[in-house]
């Protein structure tokens, strides 16, 4: 696998990995039919447009890395309480 797809599917690297899998499963299953996916695909730009504002948020309080590992994201979702996307 080349370095590039390796780094997409590490889940330290993409916090949305599930949500990006989702909606290629659903555009998969359903032929390539965008209108029937669309809830996945708001999903994952919902996820990606979260993760992107913490990790601003980080870069501008100084804290490194800037993108949360997966187990530091399991402990901010767990803390909210619910899934912010």
């Amino acid at each position: 696998m080349p370095m590039v797809a390796r780094r997409l599917r590490d889940p330290d690297i993409n916090p949305c990995l599930s949500e990006s899998d989702a909606s290629t499963r659903c555009m998969d299953e359903n032929n390539y039919d965008r209108e029937k996916c669309s809830t996945y695909f708001l999903k994952y730009k919902n996820c990606r447009k979260f993760w992107n504002s913490v990790m601003i948020q980080r870069r501008q309080n100084g804290v490194q890395p800037s993108m949360p590992t997966a187990a530091e994201r399991d402990e901010i979702l767990g803390a909210m309480g619910k899934m912010p996307y």
